[in-house]
């Protein structure tokens, strides 16, 4: 019985500090809501669905993972930003001075405002990339390259932003 006790008794500890979470945020108690403005697509290069794509994927990430509400406008958090590259370089050049490899690589400037936790408040670049064979094309393998940036990009914004990592 006593054993019973203590563990409730810890459990309730973590639960009542509200800064620890079994997801791995690290947000506070009084921070209820988040933002996320539509990312806007300011590379030189536009994929059309690339701005909509990662704001959407952002929002699911917070929605997943926390207990943030999702608002339009004004939340506790604010996360908004650009995409500002969207390219795709030559890699591994062989002697006859063709690539056998290309890579994609998107790269975002984040802003996260915490209005309840200035001091958490940043402006950040995130770049990820994807590597494909040269002996396929970017339209034939885009969508899936993007999907895979996508997702680590979106990882590391999180980290950055609700798990202080």
């Amino acid at each position: 019985m006593k054993r019973l006790l203590y563990i409730a008794f810890v459990l309730l500890l973590v639960q009542s500090c509200g800064i620890y979470s079994f997801s791995g945020t690290s947000i506070k108690p009084d921070v209820t809501s988040i933002s996320v403005a539509r990312i806007e697509n300011k590379a030189m290069r536009v994929n059309p669905a690339l701005s909509n794509q990662l704001t959407e994927a952002l929002k699911e990430k917070y929605r997943k993972l926390t207990k943030l509400s999702i608002e339009p406008d004004d939340g506790d958090l604010i996360v908004e930003g650009e995409i500002t590259s969207y390219e795709t370089t030559a890699l591994a050049i062989t002697a006859n001075e063709v690539a056998s490899m290309n890579r994609l690589t998107i790269a975002v400037k984040i802003r996260y405002t915490n209005k309840k936790y200035p001091k958490e408040d940043f402006e950040r670049s995130f770049a990820e990339f994807e590597d494909y064979p040269s002996t396929s094309s970017l339209d034939a393998v885009e969508a899936q390259l993007v999907d895979a940036i996508l997702e680590k990009m979106t990882e590391s914004i999180f980290n950055a932003t609700v798990a202080n990592w």
